[in-house]
């Protein structure tokens, strides 16, 4: 039996190799990985190229600390199950289901701190999904929405939609999803959304029909799309404030900030679940958060969030979908 562990090796090049399956040493637990889930935004960058390949891939996860010069392996959301334990691990933990934030290989090594254990309530389709359900819980950490406001989340895709679904619990005035794909805005409204527009949409009317102060209280900028935040900034009121947890790589970027940007005081911060808020550090640690993402999951019925589940073999399939035919793709999983 061989491990595969798959590689990008150039802009839009993948390539899967084959190793002896790993044992693991003491302190170490192996996973045979049942599916994986691809993160569109990120993966996509690295996929084509729009990373600065100086830059770490994630200093907070042992399983990718390299950088991104190619070729390197990538990827943090895989499901599987334990099938061999180092000498000094507990023999209880064989055969358990577990997440862990590796790259996508049909086997790896990890320490038990480094694994998540999956409740039975979850299948191996939504589990891959709990990096993208922690990071809308670490939007919503951030941007702290209250009781009574506006709030917009631009960007639709798998964290938009969980980051919607969440909102769509609190007591808010309106919930406006925007979204560029018919398929996704209607996710987008069967998850609790108020309303999902078209970018192209009048979005300054969806907000300036309210009693003042006029505009959006709170806008989340999730779609990966430079232009996207321009058009966050604009809908959002005076004392606004627009989180952006979009990774724009080395794509360029151009603000019109000229305007009523300049006396509206709108915060605008970066959000990024590798770390927690200095603020929220006393009480949420990553286990409470990555408890809460399960317990979204379990609430929304999160397989209607995939769209495909391609074989780890066919993985040019999946990132071609993703790059060329995201009308297509929401959710997609490597299965092996």
């Amino acid at each position: 039996m061989t491990a595969r562990s798959l590689y990008f090796t150039d802009p839009n090049a993948l390539e899967l190799r084959e190793t002896a399956v790993p044992e693991p040493a003491e302190g170490e637990m192996r996973v045979r990985t049942a599916a994986s889930a691809i993160s569109a935004g990120t993966e996509l960058l690295v996929y084509r190229g729009e990373v600065p390949e100086s830059m770490a891939a994630d200093e907070t996860i042992d399983a990718l600390d390299g950088d991104f010069e190619y070729p390197l392996q990538y990827g943090y959301a895989a499901v599987g199950r334990v099938t061999a334990v180092g000498s000094d691990i507990d023999d209880a933990w064989l055969d358990r289901r577990v997440f862990g934030f590796n790259p996508h290989e049909s086997h790896f090594l990890a320490t038990p701190a480094e694994l998540c254990r999956v409740p039975e309530t979850l299948s191996d389709a939504e589990a891959a999904l709990l990096a993208n359900a922690e990071a809308a819980v670490n939007f919503l950490l951030d941007g702290r929405p209250a009781i009574g406001e506006r709030v917009a989340v631009f960007g639709q895709g798998v964290v938009g939609l969980l980051t919607t679904a969440l909102l769509a619990e609190l007591p808010l005035e309106t919930l406006v999803a925007v979204d560029g794909y018919e398929r996704r805005r209607d996710l987008s409204t069967s998850l609790g959304a108020d309303a999902a527009l078209d970018p192209d949409d009048d979005l300054d009317a969806r907000f300036d029909g309210h009693e003042p102060p006029h505009g959006a209280d709170l806008a989340y900028e999730l779609s990966g799309q430079p232009d996207a935040l321009d058009d966050a900034i604009s809908i959002t009121g005076t004392a606004g404030q627009v989180i952006i947890g979009s990774w724009y790589g080395t794509k360029p970027m151009n603000l019109d900030l000229g305007g009523a940007f300049h006396r509206s005081r709108i915060r605008l911060q970066s959000s990024q679940v590798s770390t927690i808020d200095p603020t929220d550090r006393g009480r949420w640690s990553k286990a409470r958060r990555l408890g809460e993402a399960c317990r979204l999951l379990e609430r929304i019925d999160a397989e209607r969030l995939i769209t495909h589940q391609v074989p780890i073999e066919q993985a040019d399939d999946a990132y071609r979908l993703l790059d060329e035919r995201p009308k297509e793709a929401i959710g997609v999983l490597l299965t092996y």
